[in-house]
């Protein structure tokens, strides 16, 4: 191997590092904050290792992975969001709890979280080698560390009857998903004889001599549904996302989807969408769909975490919107709304994660009627979450719909438009549902919550920091756009 192939793989290789040492320590003495400590630090150097300065060009490692431009710019996007997850965690995973029973017991260091952070790391590395993958084996390989490694993070808390169930549920449909991608990876590389993404446009020109290509793009297409949880395959979404930890959940919502998108995106870059009448109604229809049923599902429910479920099922069919539009600026529009999606999502678990604790999560919308009048800045920062979400101006959810709007209107995606612009309008309704209820005068004049759980530092850092570049993305979105061109100009 080369050395600016070693260098493009020093993120993989850094978070490998890193996992094997949190095992050999973790089996030498147990301990949340310094497993929690070495787990930042080896993200931390991940990211700096993308700033390599002999990575001003695409590396490719043995045909497998490419490193390039637009593979870097997501990478870093997943590892920022890890970070976020880890110390949103440290707090949640360090606080009083309760037995199902309720007999109370010690922190919920109990659980021992140390194993916790080497599967959060795993399914990090997975995510990478989704957005660096070129190969249907890479891509396989990357699905199914990521995976594997979020079974484990879903039913953490071995103790609690939901978060085991919504790790069955999730096994089960993520098993399925794979049989779906693999079954069709095999009839592309039967009609095409090769399993490299560049492969996939070498087919015959009649419709009538490349059945089994379509074929098998229609169920890698159906795989990626389920990973991205559009409708159809949106199921699982709801209940894995209620019954999983809210910091864990907060990372499927975000870093497993985003992802799962930016493959999809580098996995279909080579096929002409727009020219693919099926694909590109295909395509279609479950952006219309998502857009849809999410966001009219989302107003059905009294349960935050299952709403922002919904939500973000609803989201994905904005993307999608996006991605159909082809060219730079779709890229741009898909990259920037992806970084927006990112920060609010994360925000908005991150205060459900840091409001839970005792016997259940803080997630039925009761548990933030006059939150206002008890932690006016969480309600204040939930709000700011919500309204980006919504799309309001001066939050980076805003700037992003902005250059999706653009996106499709250039590529005179009007019916796609239209959709996209009623269904956020239905959306508003739900987000402001709760911001009414957190803003909410209380039933009774009550003194502050006696016996409530502290914010965690680290928790409060972190929230403080995702609301500035909420905030500093709406306002000044222009450095990120920079970037991004860039990222999608060399990429």
């Amino acid at each position: 191997m080369t050395g600016p192939a070693l260098a493009a793989l020093a993120p993989l290789v850094v978070i490998g590092i890193v996992v094997i040492a949190l095992l050999l320590v973790i089996s030498i003495r147990r301990g949340h904050g310094l497993t929690a400590v070495l787990t930042m630090a080896g993200i931390a150097v991940a990211f700096a290792a993308l700033f390599h300065p002999g990575l001003r060009r695409p590396v490719s490692s043995e045909a497998l992975l490419v490193f390039d431009d637009s593979a870097r710019l997501y990478t870093g996007l997943i590892l920022a969001g890890a970070a976020a997850v880890v110390l949103l965690s440290f707090g949640y995973f360090g606080r009083e709890g309760a037995r199902p029973d309720g007999a109370r017991r010690g922190p919920r260091e109990e659980y021992q979280p140390e194993e916790y952070y080497v599967l959060l790391l795993l399914a990090s590395f997975g995510s990478i080698v989704l957005v660096a993958a070129v190969h249907f084996s890479s891509i396989f390989l990357g699905l199914e560390i990521l995976s594997v490694s979020l079974y484990g993070l879903i039913a953490y808390p071995r103790d609690v009857p939901s978060a085991i169930e919504a790790g069955i549920k999730y096994l089960v449909l993520a098993a399925v998903s794979a049989a779906f991608l693999l079954f069709g990876m095999a009839l592309v590389y039967a009609e095409t004889g090769t399993l490299t993404l560049a492969g996939m446009t070498a087919v015959p020109g009649n419709v009538s001599d490349r059945v089994v290509w379509l074929v098998g793009v229609g169920l890698i297409v159906t795989g990626f549904g389920f990973k991205l949880a559009l409708v159809p395959f949106h199921l699982w979404t709801p209940d894995v996302y209620q019954g999983a930890p809210a910091p864990v959940t907060a990372f499927v919502a975000t870093v497993s989807k985003g992802a799962m998108l930016a493959l999809l995106v580098r996995v279909f870059a080579r096929v002409d969408v727009a020219a693919q009448e099926g694909l590109f109604v295909s395509f279609a229809v479950l952006a219309v769909a998502s857009m849809a049923a999410g966001n009219l599902l989302a107003l059905l429910q009294d349960n935050v975490k299952r709403m922002l479920a919904y939500s973000s099922i609803a989201h994905l069919g904005y993307l999608l919107v996006a991605f159909l539009a082809s060219g730079g600026l779709a890229a741009t529009a898909v990259a920037f709304y992806l970084v927006a999606y990112f920060v609010a999502m994360i925000g908005a678990f991150g205060v459900v994660a840091v409001l839970s604790g005792g016997e259940r999560e803080a997630e039925h919308l009761d548990d933030y009627r006059g939150l206002f009048a008890r932690r006016p800045w969480l309600a204040g920062l939930f709000t700011g979450m919500l309204l980006s979400l919504a799309g309001i101006p001066l939050t980076a959810g805003f700037v992003g719909k902005f250059f999706v709007t653009v996106a499709a209107g250039s590529a005179a995606l009007w019916a796609l438009l239209i959709v996209m612009m009623v269904t956020s309008g239905v959306g508003l309704f739900y987000y402001l549902r709760v911001v009414v209820a957190m803003f909410m005068q209380p039933a009774a004049v009550e003194a502050p919550e006696e016996g409530a759980l502290p914010v965690p530092l680290t928790a409060t850092l972190t929230l403080a920091m995702l609301a500035a570049v909420l905030l500093g993305l709406g306002v000044f979105p222009g450095p990120l756009l920079a970037v991004i061109d860039a990222a999608v100009a060399r990429g």
